[in-house]
């Protein structure tokens, strides 16, 4: 597997790694088993980067990466978000990002991580009513106390992240990114990234699965999987996304890969680590070949042409949804 550094103080990860929310959360029934199975080759495999959330679940994510992996914590890159002010039991609370909140957070991750540090540590969303500098002067904290060895934010804008890293300097900025989803290739997040030295990682890089080729109706979700609550996912919108998929499919297969690898790698050839998320190991297996798979420019350009922004059907999120991102 081969690795990067991801920003700038010493960080260096898999140009692929595990986004382990969907063994807990949102995307139908999850299968202990299958998980520790799964979250276990990843390791073998080099796919040593992992992510997750006091959020998915709650709690439960966390809980399930320390049972699956706390045998092998010297060999993984751990990374979790805090964010909504969660009772003990799990009962949601608003955005925080007071100094007092992140140091009740910071705790309990560890705890249920089985850890006394976190490589990586993300504020998932950022709280309107707590000015960034304060947000991140705690992380700081973490950091110099040992308890965090690197911090990130995630869905970000520019603005908030020039004012973050003034304070410290971030290591990642962790955003949805894929074919599907390139506005911060647009907008100027990426080259303010890539200007203060600071990695991307590339949530949901196959388009919530949608890229994987393997959706074609709603049907194919089950009942309780959370996507079918996503504008994207609409009936009309899959029919209409499936005509993208299609043109992927086409480009993969003459390269001999899968159209969840070319999507893969086309992330990767954007100066960004993916965290794909997947509960069994065959698709885990699948996305980590897609490490060793460079595109070429006439590829990328092929694959740019094929999906451009502008016919992609429906949001990647609800309304409300939205707001919490690009603060």
């Amino acid at each position: 597997m081969r690795t990067v550094d991801l920003g700038g103080q010493g960080l260096r990860v898999p140009v692929q790694g595990l986004g382990a929310m969907g063994m807990s959360v949102d995307y139908g029934a999850g299968d202990e088993r299958e998980s520790v199975i799964t979250l276990n080759r990843a390791v073998d495999l080099g796919v040593t980067f992992i992510d997750t959330a006091e959020s998915y679940g709650p709690f439960e994510n966390e809980k399930l990466i320390a049972r699956a992996l706390g045998h092998r914590r010297d060999e993984i890159i751990l990374a979790t978000k805090f964010g909504l002010d969660f009772a003990d039991d799990g009962t949601p609370g608003p955005l925080d990002g007071r100094p007092e909140h992140i140091r009740r957070a910071v705790e309990r991750s560890l705890r249920h991580l089985g850890t006394d540090v976190i490589d990586l540590y993300y504020m998932h969303r950022v709280d309107p009513g707590t000015p960034v500098e304060d947000t991140i002067g705690a992380m700081a904290e973490l950091v110099t106390a040992g308890k965090v060895r690197c911090i990130g934010l995630s869905e970000v804008s520019s603005e908030t992240i020039r004012r973050a890293h003034a304070v410290h300097p971030l290591t990642a900025v962790q955003s949805e990114m894929s074919l599907f989803t390139q506005d911060l290739l647009d907008n100027g997040r990426k080259a303010t990234m890539d200007e203060l030295g600071i990695g991307l990682v590339a949530s949901s890089p196959m388009g919530r699965g949608f890229l994987s080729g393997a959706i074609r109706s709603v049907d194919d979700l089950a009942p309780d999987d959370a996507r079918r609550g996503l504008p994207r996912f609409s009936p009309e919108n899959i029919a209409a996304n499936l005509v993208l998929v299609e043109r992927v499919r086409q480009i993969a297969q003459a390269r001999g890969a899968t159209p969840g690898q070319v999507a893969l790698a086309w992330v990767n050839a954007q100066g960004a680590v993916a965290i794909p998320g997947t509960k069994r190991r065959k698709y885990l297996e699948e996305n980590a070949a897609a490490a060793d798979l460079v595109l070429s420019q006439d590829e990328l350009a092929a694959l740019g042409a094929a999906v451009p922004a502008r016919e992609v059907s429906g949001a990647r999120y609800t309304a409300r949804a939205l707001k919490s991102t690009n603060r």
